[in-house]
This record gives C-alpha cells, sequence and structure tokens, in this order.
C-alpha cells in the first residue's frame, strides 16, 4: 500500500462523526488510553455501534488495543497521527505554479 492510500484510509476513517469523537475522545485520555466500556459511557454508544467504529479505526492504523486481563484497552497510536498530520501540512506555503497550455484557436 503506497503512502497516499495508508493516508486516505486514515482520513476516511475518521470522516464520520462518530470515529472522529472516539478519535478525539482517546487523544484526550493520552497513552494510557480508555476501556470500551468507558468509551461507551463518554459518547452515549451502543456496544455494537462502538465496536464497528473502534474496528475501522484499528483497521486505518489510528488506535491501538491492548488486552489487559479481561478488558480492552484503546490508545491512539502517536506515530500514526503525526503522520497523517505531516501529509496534511507537509508542503504547506510552498506555492502552487500553474502551468496553462496556450489555446491554438
Amino acid at each position: 500500500m503506497t503512502e497516499i492510500q495508508h493516508q486516505t484510509r486514515a482520513l476516511a476513517a475518521l470522516g464520520h462523526e462518530a470515529r472522529l469523537s472516539i478519535f478525539r475522545l482517546l487523544v484526550k485520555a493520552g497513552e494510557e488510553g480508555l476501556r470500551v466500556g468507558n468509551i461507551a459511557e463518554h459518547l452515549g454508544l451502543a456496544p455494537s455501534t462502538l465496536a464497528h467504529h473502534l474496528s475501522v479505526l484499528v483497521d486505518a492504523g489510528l488506535v491501538l488495543q491492548d488486552k489487559r486481563g479481561r478488558e480492552v484497552f484503546n490508545h491512539v497510536d502517536y506515530a500514526a497521527m503525526r503522520r497523517v498530520v505531516s501529509f496534511l501540512t507537509a508542503e504547506c506555503c510552498v506555492g502552487v505554479t500553474l502551468d496553462r497550455a496556450e489555446d491554438a484557436a
């Protein structure tokens, strides 16, 4: 998978209101992350809906899950988050040159 495909997948995952809310909550939680139940409590999402959205975020490489005993903790992959932000801002303010073909008419 190319770099742009990775970033497209990550941005698509964040392009849903529930997933963006989950991701932002996990950013606030920091490295420790949150249990699935805590995320559900904070956002008022049904367990099956939350599981689906977490799965999409995990598949996109934005969220990591750690099993600790019988509980699953979710936390942001901060390196992946930084790569997305860097991708979006890599060429900020470098300028754009438009090459216009001369009209033959």
